[in-house]
């Protein structure tokens, strides 16, 4: 899967079913940064291994964690509850190989309970010890996070970008529109 299509659609899909205060520019790349250094957005089961899903979630790590945490077992459940999946670690774990928009947001509920804010663009070091501190990875890589970081945010400012072009756009729209009924106002009185 592309980073683009990842972003534009089962991660933004993800955010859509969690509050507002979960979805920012640092979330989508944190996020899309992960996915790219745990799987490279390529295997949703890992490969001589238990993680599933783009994020690489154990069943008895990360989903345990989420469902373990007041600040993200609530969130988990609507989650869950929203997408179809039974709301346990083992329905949770079952269904991540093949729901991306599941994986998404456990990964973004992850992320939410760590203490501290997520990181900037400019700050791929602070990122690093949040993905270690969130993912716990049995052999980090560290040689390949600066660059996956650096993609996730291009991407995320890539994505909105257009989204403001396309915004622009639409009023430039409403603008003529509203113009051209003037007009046929005007011409109709004549």
């Amino acid at each position: 899967m592309t980073p683009e299509f990842f972003l534009g659609n089962p991660l933004k899909g993800a955010l859509q079913l969690l509050p507002l205060a979960m979805d920012s520019p640092a979330a989508r790349a944190m996020i899309l940064a992960i996915c790219l250094q745990e799987s490279k957005l390529q295997f949703r089961r890992q490969v001589n291994g238990p993680a599933r899903g783009y994020a690489q979630f154990e069943q008895g790590g990360g989903v345990t964690v989420v469902f373990s945490q007041q600040a993200s077992a609530t969130h988990a459940k609507t989650v869950c509850a929203a997408l179809d999946v039974s709301a346990t670690v083992v329905g949770v774990y079952t269904a991540l190989e093949q729901n991306d928009v599941l994986a998404a947001a456990f990964a973004r509920l992850l992320l939410w309970i760590l203490p501290d804010p997520l990181p900037a663009k400019d700050t791929p070091d602070i990122a690093w010890a949040q993905y270690l501190a969130a993912w716990r990875p049995g052999r980090p890589h560290k040689e390949t996070w600066n660059s996956n970081y650096a993609q996730a945010w291009a991407c995320v400012e890539s994505d909105l970008e257009r989204d403001r072009l396309t915004v622009d756009a639409l009023k430039v729209k409403d603008a003529a529109i509203a113009f051209l009924r003037g007009l046929e106002a005007v011409q109709s009185s004549v």
